[in-house]
């Protein structure tokens, strides 16, 4: 389905806009990992990674000129983009989620996509813990060595000195993802008449750019985009 939404987008803006794809397994899985499962319950991490240089071959030929793998795999920066050379795409841009924590944060687009994980389990044997910051740092250098043209720090409020760590120690672009929950906490607390929505909106992605992200993903595009337009 992605690569089918990804052939329609890109027929319908050209080079109008840079087309990204996020890159996981959870959607199509029926446990809600983000890579293939044991009979243990556990992610074998070495098994994902020719699925996800499959898939990333696939969403540039449909028309991705950005993936991005998000699944948190130790390795998979290196799995696909050696895939997308071998397949001629050696222009295909890879955005690393380098920095993905396991965060409270993403819990209204998980009920948006309807992905939890079977039996009540969790993320957190592969995405990074909240307690720790230096490993980010560890992940965004093997991710670059790895091929990595752009990194990435998920959620984004919550990790700016993650950001402004990575932007002091790598000369490579950096994004950060400003989430779901994020989002909706603006939203929820100006529904309610306690903020004015759009000016903390303003904030927080001002200090996010503050902190050294080089761009923003997120769901205040459209709405931003109109403002700063005015």
């Amino acid at each position: 389905m992605v690569q089918v939404a990804l052939r329609a987008v890109r027929d319908e803006v050209g080079d109008d806009l840079v087309v990204m794809a996020d890159l996981c397994l959870d959607e199509y899985t029926s446990h809600g990992h983000c890579g293939l499962v044991r009979t243990d319950g556990t992610v074998d991490n070495d098994a994902t990674l020719p699925l996800y240089a499959r898939t990333a071959v696939e969403q540039a030929r449909a028309g991705a000129a950005v993936v991005a793998p998000s699944g948190m795999m130790d390795g998979q920066v290196g799995a696909i983009r050696r895939a997308l050379d071998d397949e001629g795409f050696t222009e295909t841009v890879v955005l690393a989620y380098a920095a993905k924590y396991a965060s409270g944060l993403y819990g209204p687009f998980r009920d948006a996509v309807d992905v939890s994980i079977a039996d009540g389990g969790d993320r957190r044997g592969y995405q990074q813990d909240s307690r720790n910051r230096r490993e980010a740092l560890r992940e965004a250098r093997a991710d670059v060595a790895e091929g990595a043209d752009i990194v990435m720090v998920k959620p984004a409020m919550t990790y700016l000195d993650v950001l402004s760590d990575l932007r002091r120690e790598l000369d490579v672009p950096l994004c950060a993802y400003h989430v779901s929950g994020e989002y909706a906490m603006v939203k929820a607390a100006a529904a309610n008449g306690w903020i004015d929505g759009t000016a903390v909106a303003l904030e927080q992605l001002t200090a996010v750019r503050r902190a050294g992200a080089d761009f923003v993903l997120t769901y205040f595009a459209a709405e931003i985009a109109g403002v700063l337009q005015r």
